[in-house]
């Protein structure tokens, strides 16, 4: 089977320790996790961790289903690019000397859509949204041209293309068993 790079969604309380029942998971079957992102999601209460891993789709499915599993969750998803709007953030920081010899800053900004953060006499901090080859790529060519000082990556933030949350989804279903149960 053909390994590639999936994204998986958990949904959650913000429990104390889930992370580390969730890396345990990954951990138990040698996988590598590349990304992390945790963040409260569109629905109150409730968080939303978006893990990135390099693996097959039979293991991705045995994974969220072992995850699901997990009493904490309320429901985990797997996604592959196609599925997704997603981006990184990465901040660079150069020295302001090498930079202003390179020339024109203009072109580089325009080039890589960057931002300046913050500019002093000792360094210069970029910033760059995009997918994960373009931050590298703009690693790659300051690090050749001035070097790099400092450089981070975030993880991968991501939403479906879905009209709606995949949770709402599930939670309005068990509304609507629940209200007829009711009924």
């Amino acid at each position: 089977m053909e390994t590639k790079l999936y994204t998986i969604t958990i949904f959650s309380e913000n429990t104390v320790g889930l992370l580390n029942q969730i890396t345990i998971i990954f951990t138990r079957r040698a996988l590598n996790i590349e990304t992390l992102s945790v963040s409260p999601s569109a629905i109150k209460g409730i968080h939303k961790f978006t893990i990135t891993i390099f693996s097959t789709q039979d293991v991705m499915e045995k994974v969220v289903k072992q995850i699901d599993k997990r009493i904490d969750i309320l429901k985990a998803y797997y996604n592959t690019d196609e599925d997704l709007v997603h981006q990184e953030i990465a901040l660079y920081k150069v020295s302001t000397e090498k930079l202003l010899g390179l020339g024109s800053i203009e072109k580089l900004i325009r080039e890589h859509h960057i931002q300046i953060l913050e500019m002093n006499d000792s360094s210069v901090v970029f910033q760059k949204i995009g997918h994960y080859a373009e931050t590298q790529k703009l690693f790659d060519e300051l690090n050749q041209s001035i070097g790099v000082l400092q450089f981070i990556r975030s993880g991968r933030v991501a939403i479906t293309k879905s009209k709606v949350e995949r949770l709402s989804d599930m939670l309005g279903e068990i509304q609507r068993k629940f209200g007829k149960i009711q009924e």
